[in-house]
């Protein structure tokens, strides 16, 4: 009964960093339009999440956390704008590297993985009832 009752600890633990994946990516794609308002400037770099596993000692099993929030250094889109405030000298206003798609994607990929843990708690609280009504 010990062990379904640290796999429901775990997969909490996955509930926790899927629900906190979900709301970067949410900022992402409140700022996917967020453009620098003056020349020289930077527009909104996207956020990932970085996971690790920790040992619990207290539950004696390896949970999941949140290692570090860390932004995505790939390389920002151009716009030829030159009326933009935040255009360089030669018309063009960088935009955000948040791309629409991979966040739809990792959005739907943190849903299912909140999804399957969610679903191994209740499975293992299914399990734990039955158990104790075997006992009586």
């Amino acid at each position: 009964m010990m062990e379904l009752i640290k796999s429901m600890f775990i997969s909490a633990s996955g509930m926790r960093v899927q629900g906190e994946r979900s709301r970067v990516i949410a900022e992402n794609v409140a700022n996917a339009n967020s453009l620098p308002s003056n020349p020289g400037q930077e527009p909104y770099r996207r956020k990932v999440l970085v996971f690790k596993n920790v040992l619990d000692r207290e539950l004696g099993a390896d949970v999941v956390e949140v290692h570090k929030r860390t932004v995505d250094r790939s390389e920002f889109g151009k716009r030829y704008d030159p009326g933009h405030p935040g255009a360089n000298p030669d018309g063009y206003v960088l935009l955000p590297n948040v791309n629409g798609l991979i966040e739809a994607i990792d959005m739907k990929e943190a849903q299912r993985t909140y999804e399957a843990n969610l679903n191994m708690i209740e499975t293992a609280r299914t399990m734990i009832n039955r158990t104790i009504e075997l006992i009586r």
